[in-house]
């Protein structure tokens, strides 16, 4: 079975794969880092493309408890990078004391 990290990461490359703003994505892990590396079409704007990189990612993240981390790395030509993760939230492992909503004495054993 795999996990919603997992998932989101088909569910992303499946959905930005269909995009008609780009011809080709690959996705490369490099130092433990996944990039996503996109060959654009023509006349696509830096905006468009990062608001097609965040609507791919809402899809994949849907009823998942994760959040996107994205970057501009570089541009050559029309190829363009940028990393991006899906962050799963950390359970706090003790009380801190500042009566937080999701303290560790709220959960059951």
């Amino acid at each position: 079975m795999k996990t919603d990290h997992e998932q989101a990461f088909e569910i992303f490359n499946e959905t930005l794969s269909n995009s008609d703003l780009f011809d080709h994505v690959e996705f490369k892990k490099v130092a433990g880092l996944p990039f996503v590396h996109l060959t654009v079409k023509d006349r696509v704007e830096r905006n468009e493309i990062e608001a097609a990189l965040k609507q791919c990612a809402a899809k994949a993240m849907r009823g998942k408890r994760l959040t996107l981390a994205m970057s501009y790395v570089r541009k050559n030509q029309a190829l363009q990078v940028y990393r991006v993760r899906f962050l799963v939230p950390q359970r706090k492992m003790f009380c801190c004391g500042n009566l937080c909503d999701d303290c560790i004495r709220f959960t059951d054993p």
